[in-house]
């Protein structure tokens, strides 16, 4: 079944970063650790260069997950902060779901771990509630490549858009020519390789 290309529009996103909690973090099998901590600052930069609601939540973090990443906490210290006391699915907790309804937004970008847990029960919980949902896979992580799978193929069956760090910053950004140098440095900062483009096509500008 073929749907309609639903694009991300920056002035109707929030951002949900679900669960990515020290403990978790461990966890995460599906992609090298330091590729995912980069991919998970990454979202956080672009969320902040977008200036997307952003909403961070937790799972019984006094438990064996652990606390937030630190760096999170760091780059939204005015975010909402939901600690979950013990709900899996985060979409169970009032207080969450409270805050995404006050952001006013209906496109949900949402990233998390485990992605079969933490990021397809709310992913699929708001969906059902009319929201357009889309899902940062590298910017998510699980225990292997079976499990995400099977979490993307249920997210993606039932509505949600797959979408990585770079590609919903291209989306929500346009056009080149709203700002080269601003989002040229945020892609520069997470990718290697792009920070040489960047410096060649700096230096080539400069000689003009």
């Amino acid at each position: 079944m073929s749907t309609l290309y639903k694009r991300l529009d920056k002035t109707q996103a929030a951002v949900l970063l679900v669960d990515h909690q020290t403990g978790l973090l461990s966890l995460v099998r599906d992609i090298d650790p330091d590729k995912f901590k980069n991919n998970v600052l990454a979202l956080a930069d672009l969320a902040k260069y977008f200036e997307l609601p952003t909403i961070l939540t937790t799972s019984f973090e006094d438990g064996p997950n652990g606390p937030l990443v630190p760096e999170l906490k760091e780059s939204f210290p005015d975010a909402p902060y939901i600690a979950r006391p013990g709900q899996i699915n985060a979409w169970d907790n009032d207080d969450f779901v409270k805050a995404i309804e006050a952001t006013g937004k209906k496109q949900l970008i949402i990233a998390g771990v485990v992605t079969e847990v933490c990021v397809a029960f709310p992913a699929l919980s708001a969906l059902e509630a009319g929201y357009e949902v889309f899902v940062v896979t590298d910017a998510s992580g699980t225990f292997n490549e079976i499990t995400r799978h099977s979490a993307w193929d249920r997210m993606s069956s039932a509505g949600a858009q797959l979408m990585t760090w770079f590609g919903l910053a291209c989306e929500l950004h346009r056009d080149w020519r709203n700002d080269v140098e601003g989002l040229g440095t945020l892609f520069s900062n997470h990718i290697p390789d792009y920070r040489n483009l960047i410096n060649s096509h700096t230096k080539l500008t400069s000689e003009k």
